[in-house]
């Protein structure tokens, strides 16, 4: 029993507990509840106090707007109403002048009428004084206004021709003379080195005994050295020095290379001269290729296809009588870049179509065609410019000119190529194409003696004065200079001077 009464107390017990802490449960919650609709009412009257302001504030902006719209809509209507007033007034302006306008107008009218008047007075007097002339002169007014119309195209037709021999002459010394200071100005501007070596190099060695090393054992070594190079290595007597003879000095340049680098490294045997020559190939193609970005660049062309900077780097291996391709080009380029600027033609295209002008010159394979025409099929192929391709195909006359360039490279290229000292000539055959124009010269009639001077590039003729007349002089320059022109082969140009003169000598004694 103790146990049972002691269970239900506990129970009884914690049920009292659990009463009280409900009420103090529901108790705080009462409690957050007010807490809660307090902090709620001060919450609703902040958003209304704000509500308020934003409300005030947009009532300003939007009355301050309307403000500045009824301004504007004011100053409108005072534009308008200025312009109505000056409307009105230009209206009154144009009413005013139109009835001016028709008062002119029927005074005019008024004149006419008169004038009509007095032009028929003034016809009947004119018929008159025709006939009387007609009468007198026994012409009729058709026949005198033909005659005068015919005097006065006679009139106009001889001062015409007059004004254009005037015209004609000043604009061809005005022409020679301003082309010859563009030539003379240009040439004086531009300067690069002389002839070189054709054919043949010369491959110094520190003593003979090095030419043993060379021919190797019963000539294998020469004989591979020169299978391997194409290059014909002549080994004779000349103390310290081998020749290689070879027309083509890309691969001249390939085989003193190689003998250079097998001489300093002491190894020659076949094989060892097959592995230097190729290695020798493959290094002189990267300078070929190095020297053809070199002169773009150092000349400012861009865009120039690899391709055709290669074969501008082959130039420096190629000689034309004597003068260097590559040198020669860059003469011709900055000689085109000078004398486009001074007629105020495009710099960079005539630059460009000098330096690439004598591609044809360096191809890969030989074609049956001129270098010309071959150099502007490259050009085309490599997507060069048609001012471009037109200069390098026209620059020796084998296809039509199409542009001002192409007269401007044929002329730089004969400037470099004629300049003393570009190119070189065997004495023998410069000695006779002298006696050639001067013997060609002599065999006219009434030709006293001829001179080849300037090198070649002029020639004096002088003739007897009795023989020959002023006209058949003009005409004697013109028949020389065209057979010199068709059956001689000269660089450049040569000028034709014939000089016929009277005179009278007498002695005082």
């Amino acid at each position: 029993m103790n146990v049972i009464f002691g269970v239900i107390g506990a129970v009884i017990g914690a049920i009292v507990a659990f009463v009280i802490q409900a009420v103090m449960l529901k108790k705080r919650t009462e409690k957050i509840v007010k807490d809660a609709e307090k902090e709620g009412e001060t919450i609703k009257k902040n958003k209304v106090l704000q509500a308020k302001e934003r409300f005030l504030k947009l009532k300003e902006e939007h009355e301050k707007k309307i403000k500045d719209r009824e301004r504007k809509l004011q100053s409108t209507e005072d534009r308008v109403r200025n312009k109505e007033q000056s409307l009105s007034k230009k209206i009154e302006d144009v009413n005013r002048k139109g009835k001016q306008i028709d008062n002119e107008q029927k005074s005019l009218e008024s004149k006419v009428e008169a004038y009509k008047v007095k032009h028929t007075d003034l016809d009947k007097q004119h018929q008159k004084i025709v006939a009387e002339l007609s009468k007198i002169s026994g012409m009729s007014s058709e026949d005198a206004k033909s005659g005068l119309v015919e005097a006065l195209k006679d009139e106009a037709r001889t001062s015409a021709m007059a004004h254009i021999n005037e015209i004609t002459e000043e604009a061809k010394l005005n022409a020679n003379r301003e082309a010859r200071k563009i030539v003379v100005q240009t040439i004086q501007r531009v300067a690069t080195e002389q002839a070189v070596e054709n054919s043949v190099s010369v491959f110094n060695i520190e003593s003979d005994e090095v030419k043993g090393r060379i021919i190797g054992r019963e000539g294998r070594n020469i004989r591979a050295l020169e299978a391997a190079t194409g290059v014909e290595i002549v080994v004779d007597d000349t103390p310290e020095a081998i020749i290689l003879s070879c027309f083509d000095p890309i691969r001249r340049e390939i085989a003193r290379l190689a003998l250079h680098q097998l001489v300093s490294d002491g190894r020659i045997h076949p094989a060892r001269i097959e592995e230097v020559v190729a290695k020798t190939k493959k290094q002189l193609n990267e300078e070929i290729a190095e020297t053809g970005r070199r002169t773009c660049i150092d000349l400012g062309i861009h865009g120039l296809n690899a391709e055709l900077v290669r074969m501008v780097g082959r130039m420096k291996y190629r000689s034309s009588y004597g003068q260097n391709l590559l040198q020669h080009s860059r003469e011709v380029a900055n000689l085109c870049a000078i004398m486009a600027a001074e007629l105020g033609l495009n710099v960079k295209v005539a630059k460009r179509a000098g330096l690439l002008h004598d591609i044809g010159k360096v191809p890969d394979e030989e074609p049956e065609l001129p270098h010309a025409v071959l150099g502007m099929k490259l050009a085309e192929k490599f997507g060069e410019k048609p001012d471009v391709c037109n200069a390098i195909g026209a620059h020796h006359d084998e296809v039509e000119m199409k542009s001002l360039i192409a007269p401007i490279v044929q002329v730089c290229d004969a400037i470099s190529g004629a300049r003393p000292g570009a190119r070189r000539e065997v004495v023998e055959s410069y000695i006779k194409r002298l006696k050639d124009l001067e013997s060609l010269a002599l065999g006219y009639d009434g030709v006293s003696t001829a001179y080849a001077i300037q090198a070649g590039r002029e020639l004096r003729v002088l003739v007897e004065s009795e023989k020959i007349s002023d006209a058949r002089a003009d005409e004697l320059s013109f028949e020389i200079s065209q057979r010199i022109q068709t059956e001689m082969t000269y660089p450049g140009q040569v000028k034709v001077t014939l000089i016929r003169e009277k005179r009278a000598v007498n002695y005082a004694k």
